[in-house]
């Protein structure tokens, strides 16, 4: 059952705890003393790259199962008021919550509400007036939006850049107003492209079927079974407000403190969620299977949906090892399949993985923009140091 993680399970396995368990070591299994002896690497790799990154504040955990066998934190969440990142502290996790998006839509596709073959222009009849050079805006399927296959482009507004302009547009009515200025840029199916209108599409997909705005639904039908308790969409409710991170961009060498609020609009099932590290590892115990059978969390979606998601639908690289599922990315590391997503916004920057073979994930989010190839070497170093091996 993944129910609430208890702190001192945090520190047992995350901090001083591990090494003060050494003399321990020879009436343990040998796996469990090298997984420790392992983590201990990652998370002080982890803090140093985050330092020499000029990263204000960032955390990473590990899971395995239901359960949390690592935890590690870095720096703060609010610099100017020295408030430290903690397993409380709420970041902002961008993309990834396309993931959540289509944990909806499968949702409703096994409750007969929709086909994932289904032409989305059923459901938003708006992409009618997208300029179509192929003759094909009736062949772009929810299949193809869900697996980046539907031909949009990859921004949702891919004008401006004013200081003084929204962060993303803040109401359906001003992307319909761009259909006729958006255009189809392949046909539908024959290749990957990420889209973020795309998901955007799906989004409103979910509004016109339930009657619901996309963050009741959410939070009605995704987060609250999962027992995430404390994520939510765009702003911060009052009661959490003390526990949310500030994301800070370095222009110039200065660190610029952006605060901690800000509004994806219209776009909000493509990037909207927030959450502390706890909840997302909810999540992460979820997508792996490891919920008590029967539970409010195990009736969120299939299995088999869940697998489904995880299948790969098209080639994201030429090699042919990496592909694009449902939401999911699908990227083959030492041999073996992960499946994964990241995300960047306001210079906030976040991932999580699965490994099915060893049912682990790792998960990291961080505030500052600096993060990304810190974010990508700590993933790759968790995905071939710790979940590679616990799969042997």
């Amino acid at each position: 059952m993944v129910g609430r993680l208890p702190v001192l399970a945090w520190v047992l396995v995350g901090g001083a705890a591990l090494a003060a368990q050494d003399g321990a070591a020879a009436t343990r299994p040998q796996r469990e003393v090298a997984f420790e002896s392992a983590w201990r690497e990652v998370a002080a790799g982890f803090r140093r790259a985050c330092q020499e990154a000029g990263v204000v504040g960032a955390s990473l955990w590990f899971v395995r199962g239901a359960h949390v066998h690592g935890f590690a934190t870095h720096g703060l969440a609010d610099r100017a008021r020295g408030r430290v990142v903690d397993a409380d502290t709420i970041f902002h996790w961008a993309s990834c919550t396309k993931t959540l998006t289509g944990v909806a839509v499968l949702q409703l596709r096994d409750r007969g509400r929709l086909r994932l073959d289904q032409p989305i222009v059923e459901l938003v009849p708006e992409l009618r007036a997208v300029h179509d050079p192929f003759a094909k805006i009736g062949a772009v399927t929810i299949r193809h939006l869900l697996s980046h296959s539907g031909g949009f482009r990859p921004s949702t507004w891919p004008w401006g850049g004013k200081a003084w302009h929204p962060h993303e547009p803040t109401r359906w009515e001003q992307l319909v107003a761009m259909m006729p200025y958006t255009e189809l840029e392949f046909v539908p199916g024959t290749r990957y492209s990420y889209s973020n209108p795309g998901i955007v599409f799906l989004g409103r997909a979910i509004e016109t079927l339930t009657g619901e705005d996309y963050e009741v639904y959410m939070e009605k039908n995704v987060l609250r079974p999962l027992g995430m308790h404390r994520s939510y969409f765009d702003s911060t409710p009052y009661h959490l407000q003390r526990h949310r991170s500030h994301s800070y961009g370095v222009r110039d060498g200065t660190v610029v403190d952006h605060g901690p609020e800000f509004d994806t609009g219209i776009t909000v099932s493509n990037g909207g969620l927030n959450a502390p590290l706890g909840d997302m590892a909810r999540y992460v115990s979820f997508l792996l299977g490891a919920v008590e059978p029967g539970s409010d969390a195990a009736g969120v979606l299939a299995r088999a949906s869940v697998a489904e998601m995880g299948e790969p639908a098209v080639p994201t690289d030429p090699s042919g090892r990496n592909h694009m599922g449902l939401t999911l990315f699908v990227q083959e590391v030492g041999g073996q399949r992960f499946l994964t997503h990241t995300g960047g916004q306001r210079d906030f920057v976040s991932f999580f993985y699965l490994h099915m073979a060893s049912g682990t994930g790792a998960l990291g989010a961080f505030n500052t923009g600096t993060a990304g190839p810190v974010m990508a070497r700590v993933r790759a170093r968790c995905m071939q140091e710790l979940s590679l091996p616990l799969a042997r």
